[in-house]
């Protein structure tokens, strides 16, 4: 089986391509993760700021300070805006990540099915050289025997 060596060799390296494609991937998942959590952060901070502000603004409040409520609350509306961005950024990089595991993970089980057949194909010769060792073991073993029946 001549073919096993570089075989092999193709389903190691396509094997380690799939591992760092592998590795992208989740690393991008994580980071998409990431700015997930800190957009959830920044939309219950902004939400929590508006209740302060709206409950503060009751009572009456100056108007520099509902300024600066309201300036702060559109910086925080600028910030999720930004993390949004960001997050839009990364689906579209998770998702050429994706496409490319797909490709490496098919480029490694094409590899693979070519190492199943040529192992079918080299048992099957195996198995056929086998029969034919016992077929004539067995065919020599009759001849001795007839060559003993006739003496």
């Amino acid at each position: 089986m001549k073919q096993t060596l570089p075989l092999k060799m193709l389903i190691d390296l396509a094997q380690g391509e799939v591992d760092e494609a592998t590795r992208r991937l989740g690393a991008l998942q994580q980071q998409r993760n990431e700015a997930q959590r800190q957009l959830d952060a920044l939309t219950q901070y902004r939400d929590e700021y508006r209740k302060r502000l709206a409950s503060d603004s009751l009572g009456g409040m100056e108007a520099s300070n509902w300024r600066n409520f309201q300036q702060f609350i559109d910086t925080l509306d600028f910030a999720m805006n930004q993390q949004r961005s960001a997050i839009d950024a990364t689906d579209t990089r998770l998702t050429a990540s994706k496409l490319e595991w797909q490709l490496k993970k098919q480029k490694l089980s094409s590899f693979e099915t070519l190492q199943s057949r040529a192992q079918q194909r080299e048992d099957v010769r195996v198995s056929r050289l086998e029969q034919r060792e016992s077929d004539e073991f067995a065919a020599k073993s009759l001849r001795a025997r007839a060559d003993l029946n006739f003496e």
